[in-house]
């Protein structure tokens, strides 16, 4: 009999467990998402004027009488084109000379090695013969080089600017033959007053817009000069985010547009859609905001529509400073506890690190 009785509280307890008590021990995994507070901005325009990366003075790395000029003014080059030659007759000569004495040294180091193997010769006498082949080998690469130098290439793609020479001419290493406009990325120039030099912490956006060009361009900042001019102007160097027009030449004038945020004046906050969900009861939209415990509590909020990146736009309900439920919503009730899923790393696919 006693063993009947604990039988059957053994079952009962078993049962017990596959009700709604036990469920309830299951903890349950969510992902979490921070609100995003959105400032009003504004923009302001100022005048601008596009320029080449920089002026980039080219000459030979060696003296000698310049033999072709490739190249006019005006030209677009690319990077590796050829621009000049000096006449390179004496370096061939130079390095064909010292190519023949080096072949001549190497045969004779080559009988001391052996000599040395078989103890006819000291090792001094050996080590010196190889010194003398590594230094005549040196003074061969140097012509080579020499020779080498007596070819001008463009060291990146612009317009050549100005020709400071012509053929025949003598020019020492070093001396310009070539102003080039580096073109391989474009730049604007442009300046900003006092009152908003001081907002440059606010600058969000920076866009582009030019006289025969169709819609404006994105831009990103490359550097702001911190000293003011004898106008009282601080300069702004600006780059184009994507590969400029072609039509848009150095000198040209064009509108810059900077957005500025306005921090004081916050429209709201931004969600993702699938945080958001109807209460049952009162069939208004909530969030469910996370907390220090581990808990999870509805919180109703006033929805206006969506912003341009289609995330749900609350006016009311949130400060922006909480975290709320990106995924499971659905699921979730009042006072739950749950566990947090990390968000994986971009840089690190299917959590293999």
């Amino acid at each position: 009999m006693k063993r009947f009785i604990t039988t059957v509280i053994v079952a009962g307890a078993l049962c017990a467990c596959g009700n709604t008590p036990c469920e309830e021990s299951v903890t349950r995994s969510v992902e979490l998402t921070e609100p995003v507070l959105l400032e009003s901005t504004r923009t302001i325009r100022r005048s601008g004027i596009v320029r080449e990366a920089h002026t980039i003075s080219l000459g030979f790395k060696t003296a000698g009488q310049i033999e072709r000029i490739h190249v006019s003014e005006g030209d677009y080059v690319r990077r590796g084109d050829l621009l000049a030659e000096l006449d390179a007759k004496d370096y061939r000569l130079g390095v064909e000379a010292l190519q023949i004495q080096y072949d001549q040294l190497e045969e004779e180091v080559e009988r001391t090695k052996r000599l040395f193997e078989q103890k006819s010769v000291s090792a001094n006498d050996y080590e010196k013969a190889v010194a003398g082949l590594r230094q005549l080998g040196v003074q061969l690469q140097v012509n080579k080089n020499k020779l080498d130098y007596t070819k001008l290439y463009a060291p990146t793609d612009g317009y050549v600017q100005s020709v400071n020479f012509s053929p025949a001419e003598m020019v020492d290493a070093g001396t310009a033959l070539f102003t080039l406009l580096d073109v391989s990325h474009m730049e604007v120039a442009v300046d900003i007053p006092v009152n908003e030099y001081r907002q440059r912490d606010r600058f969000v956006r920076y866009e582009c817009t030019a006289a025969g060009i169709g819609g404006s361009m994105p831009m990103k900042l490359l550097g702001v000069t911190p000293k003011a001019d004898g106008n009282q102007l601080y300069g702004l160097r600006l780059t184009f985010a994507q590969r400029p027009d072609r039509g848009l030449t150095a000198g040209m004038n064009v509108e810059v547009g900077i957005v500025i945020a306005d921090t004081s004046s916050v429209t709201g906050v931004a969600v993702p859609l699938c945080a958001v969900f109807r209460d049952d009861v009162r069939n208004e939209p909530c969030v469910w905001v996370f907390g220090q415990d581990s808990t999870v509590t509805r919180r109703p909020i006033v929805l206006d529509g969506t912003d341009a990146e289609g995330r749900a736009v609350v006016i009311g309900g949130l400060t922006g400073q909480e975290r709320i439920v990106r995924a499971g919503v659905h699921v979730l009730r009042d006072g739950e506890r749950v566990r947090v899923v990390e968000k994986p790393s971009e840089t690190n696919i299917g959590e293999l690190l």
